[in-house]
């Protein structure tokens, strides 16, 4: 599967921002999608995953209760709602997609980039 993931940008600390990822196929029924990212200098680490079909979400204890990820069926597309920024979510951020029967995510977007300043 082919991912897009957009809506990068930068914020102050506080502030609020909504990333978005495409995915090519014609259904995602079957996958679990996720969100990492990569710090400058740091390794690329989870933020939040769901699965398509149930909707069950899971999330890095550094953002619980900050950010929210959902999906829209419709659109075939998942989405990472941010808030209460701080500086420390400062990363790329990626999107990935893996076949639920699976461990490992093997289709990934290419990034956006998410600055956040105090």
């Amino acid at each position: 599967v082919q991912l897009q993931a957009s809506g990068g940008g930068s914020v102050q600390a506080g502030g609020s921002l909504r990333l978005s990822c495409a995915a090519s196929e014609r259904t995602l029924s079957g996958y679990v999608m996720g969100w990492f990212r990569q710090a400058p200098g740091k390794e690329r680490e989870f933020v939040a995953a769901i699965t398509w079909t149930s909707g069950i979400t899971t999330y890095a204890d550094s953002v619980k209760g900050r950010f929210t990820i959902s999906r829209d069926n419709a659109k075939n597309t998942v989405y990472l709602q941010m808030n209460s920024l701080k500086p420390e979510d400062t990363a790329v951020y990626y999107c990935a997609a893996r076949i639920i029967t699976t461990t490992q995510y093997n289709s990934w977007g290419q990034g956006t980039l998410v600055t956040v300043s105090s």
